[in-house]
């Protein structure tokens, strides 16, 4: 029997969620909503989880609204999220307005300050984990932006755990490739959208995600083999 995509996805971010040991019984966990498809899609997924009874953890998830292009989740969104029975709290931060005298504005920059905030608030509130959207294809994007830009061997790990206070970053959505997330949103009729605002500057992550397409070929099997190789390290074998 063909599964069908949801039902992949579904599978993926349960041996995510249990390889990492992501998600603790009874946690809090808050949810970056940032209005993209992948959020959506990851919201979604650990709602209908938590809802049939699969996932024991509080979900809640909140909206970092900038300063340069404020507008809310539209009320579609806002309205999936109750659906789901995930709260959904924005707030507001002066992205743009925190760079000092001569910086520009940039995504490094955008995403840094939007983690900050969910940060601050999963302490403040009582959180255990932040759950952001990233997906396989961005943790290989990842790895060799770093390869080849600084000289290492490192990408986004599912979990990141903090030692100056207890919270963790997790990433359920690890082992799902962009593909999957884009045709499971489609099929839902999802309305969310991407970063549209005029600091987009992407251009170097959409090189190195052409140059992966490329050295795969587009195969799942090769994308997962590259990740998991990152698990499986001979050091005997490697320059020291």
């Amino acid at each position: 029997m063909t599964r069908t995509i949801e039902q992949a996805v579904d599978g993926l971010v349960v041996k995510a969620l249990k390889t990492w040991g992501m998600i603790r019984p009874g946690e809090r966990v808050l949810i970056g909503a940032s209005g993209g498809k992948d959020s959506a899609v990851m919201a979604r997924d650990l709602a209908l989880k938590k809802r049939r009874g699969r996932l024991d953890a509080e979900l809640v998830g909140l909206h970092i609204r900038n300063d340069f292009s404020p507008g809310a989740l539209s009320e579609r969104l806002r309205a999936e999220y109750a659906d789901w029975g995930i709260p959904l709290v924005t707030i507001d931060v002066a992205v743009e307005g925190r760079l000092k005298p001569g910086r520009k504005m940039n995504c490094y920059w955008c995403s840094t300050q939007r983690r900050t905030e969910l940060i601050r608030y999963a302490m403040a509130e009582g959180f255990t984990a932040v759950a952001l959207g990233h997906h396989l294809d961005d943790a290989l994007e990842t790895l060799f932006m770093n390869m080849m830009g600084k000289g290492e061997l490192s990408t986004m790990p599912p979990v990141v755990s903090y030692r100056k206070y207890p919270l963790r970053v997790i990433r359920p959505l690890y082992l799902v490739e962009e593909r999957q997330i884009v045709e499971l949103a489609e099929s839902l009729g999802l309305t969310a959208s991407t970063c549209t605002c005029g600091y987009n500057d992407r251009s170097e992550r959409d090189r190195i995600r052409d140059r992966v397409e490329a050295l795969t070929g587009g195969s799942s099997r090769a994308k997962r083999n590259l990740l998991e190789s990152l698990r499986h390290v001979n050091a005997e074998y490697l320059p020291s």
